[in-house]
């Protein structure tokens, strides 16, 4: 068995990352650390865990455990880290943006390793360190890469995604609390959105012309899930757009080509990514839908740690929507 130490474990990332691995045949979860919390039980901040377990969180770090995810805000990894020096046969997956740029992939002769599998699975399976994407760049890339690497992506390239509250974080705020949420939806960071460096190194890992990306992000009036449009020029018919998809996802264990038109309910509480084409006189229109705290997080973490143990790459994340 695995020893896994979750860093941060209060918020929705850490909570959905537990309720993972208590159901994951190789690991076993040997602390889930809180500054806030420690000395209290899990189902105490996750009440959804109640009668799954009986873990408490902690003030101590295991610093010899085989894996640590950090569950942590924006910027507060790589101080832990400096703080905290694991074992250097410890493996890491860091979920916040801290390392997700090539600029800031080296930390102290730690090398992380950019965490799509469907881009990097090779480099995932020989890593030790882990930086996994941001929700909106998973959905983003997903739609986009099979064009990025035919050189279909020179013409501009316009994006409309909307998240729910829970891409907000845990902490309340004056865009999250129930009563301006709900019914409500409104746009932010209209093109300047901070996950645009992390696709554009992506799209650009191909070498071929990329043209400018106008992202706007929006906040829904609901609680989990991406659905992202985009939509660029493109020569070929829509037959061919499929084709491409399909091959560039042939093996992707969690990211399909729909034949029809998708919504958000196919797959949130999964890890899958769907993806559907439509074709308009010059214009292909890409949809692509996540679920932002699995796909878009604790889920695509826990895919990268089966990919760099070895493990099948599904496994622990079978999990089912629920549509209706």
């Amino acid at each position: 068995m695995i020893k896994a130490g979750i860093i941060g474990g209060s918020g929705y990332t850490g909570g959905e990352l537990i309720r993972i691995l208590l159901n994951h045949p190789e690991i076993e979860i040997d602390f889930i650390y809180s500054t806030t919390r420690a000395g209290k039980q899990v189902t105490n901040a996750h009440p959804d865990l109640l009668g799954l377990t009986q873990l408490e969180f902690t003030g101590k770090v295991n610093l010899d455990v085989d894996l640590v995810f950090l569950c942590l805000g924006h910027g507060n990894s790589t101080k832990f880290l400096k703080e905290h020096q694991f074992s250097e046969d410890t493996k890491i997956i860091d979920l916040s943006n801290d390392f997700r740029l090539q600029a800031d992939a080296v930390l102290d002769g730690k090398e992380f390793v950019y965490g799509l599998p469907e881009l990097k699975k090779e480099e995932i399976q020989k890593a030790k360190y882990i930086a996994n994407p941001g929700c909106f760049a998973t959905a983003v890339q997903l739609a986009l890469l099979p064009m990025a690497q035919s050189d279909f992506l020179q013409n501009d390239v316009h994006i409309n995604a909307m998240t729910g509250s829970t891409g907000a974080g845990v902490s309340p705020s004056a865009t999250s609390h129930f009563s301006w949420r709900n019914n409500n939806i409104s746009w932010y960071k209209p093109f300047t959105h901070q996950h645009l460096g992390e696709i554009n190194e992506s799209l650009n890992s191909f070498e071929n012309s990329v043209g400018e990306l106008f992202f706007l992000p929006n906040r829904g009036n609901f609680t989990r899930g991406i659905l992202a449009t985009a939509y660029t020029s493109f020569e070929g018919s829509e037959a061919e757009a499929i084709e491409l998809y399909q091959n560039f996802y042939a093996d992707a264990v969690f990211t399909h080509v729909a034949s029809d038109p998708i919504h958000l309910k196919q797959v949130v509480n999964t890890n899958q990514c769907h993806i559907h084409l439509h074709k308009y006189k010059s214009t292909l229109l890409i949809t692509s839908a996540i679920d932002n705290l699995l796909k878009g997080a604790s889920g695509q973490a826990v895919q990268n740690m089966n990919l760099m143990f070895g493990f099948q790459e599904p496994l622990g994340l079978q999990l089912k929507a629920g549509v209706f």
